[in-house]
């Protein structure tokens, strides 16, 4: 086998009212194996299934997707409100110890979107719980209505640090990128570093200081023609190629 196994953090969710799936939007599925040229798997998100061990040893790298559902503010110590939305507690109690043991052990991970706030989190950031209802900010929800295209249009600029791995990446201190969430970084933690923002402030790429792998995560939702966009191309490209030298390393 010659390409890298990455698997993708599945979510939780109810089907008929009364059935459970685990499950990944087919954008993610295909990002991997297009723009990553690797092998997806969906993992399931439930800690009694598997030990962090076992899916390490399985994969050569994992992206933490976007989900309707919110990391626990108890994981920030924080307590939860109305304004905090949903929540996936098995999602929370695999993705959380598995991002550690992955920055640990320099295995490659990508987080986006709600995944970028998995990272932040388990690197101890805290999170605002509404961004738009923030004074100063904007409203980086999804539209309610309209196809598809229209809800992942480029609606905003992120701008990177002259010496940070984004720039590089890019080629560029600016690119333009969709927004689909609705909550953010509040207090960055310590090894966190906040390396892109948008227009009203808001964090939108980070990585972990001092980390050995690849950690660079995204607040966007780079997985939307992954294969054509100059940003998400590079972007899942690189990924791809450390979970590449990972699989070749072992």
């Amino acid at each position: 086998m010659s390409r890298p196994v990455i698997g993708i953090i599945g979510s939780s969710f109810l089907i008929h009212e009364d059935y459970h799936i685990f499950g990944a939007g087919k954008l993610n599925t295909s990002a991997v194996a297009e723009a990553c040229d690797a092998i997806p798997i969906i993992l399931p998100t439930d800690p009694a299934l598997s030990s962090l061990t076992e899916l390490m040893d399985l994969c050569d790298g994992f992206v933490f997707t976007g989900a309707r559902a919110n990391v626990h503010p108890e994981e920030y110590g924080e307590q939860p409100t109305q304004a905090h939305g949903d929540f996936d507690r098995d999602r929370d109690g695999l993705a959380l110890p598995l991002i550690r043991e992955c920055i640990a052990a320099g295995q490659p991970i990508i987080g986006i979107c709600r995944g970028f706030q998995e990272v932040a989190v388990a690197m101890g950031s805290t999170l605002y719980p509404e961004i738009c209802d923030l004074e100063g900010r904007d409203n980086h929800r999804m539209p309610p209505d309209g196809t598809l295209e229209e809800k992942f249009a480029l609606r905003h600029a992120v701008t990177f640090s002259d010496d940070g791995p984004f720039r590089k990446l890019f080629g560029s201190n600016e690119v333009m990128t969709n927004t689909l969430h609705g909550q953010g970084i509040n207090v960055a933690g310590p090894r966190i570093v906040v390396d892109g923002h948008a227009p009203d402030g808001t964090p939108e790429a980070i990585y972990v200081k001092g980390a050995s792998g690849f950690t660079l995560s995204v607040q966007w939702h780079p997985e939307w023609n992954a294969t054509v966009d100059p940003v998400s191309k590079p972007l899942f490209g690189a990924f791809g190629a450390a979970c590449s030298a990972w699989r070749n390393a072992r």
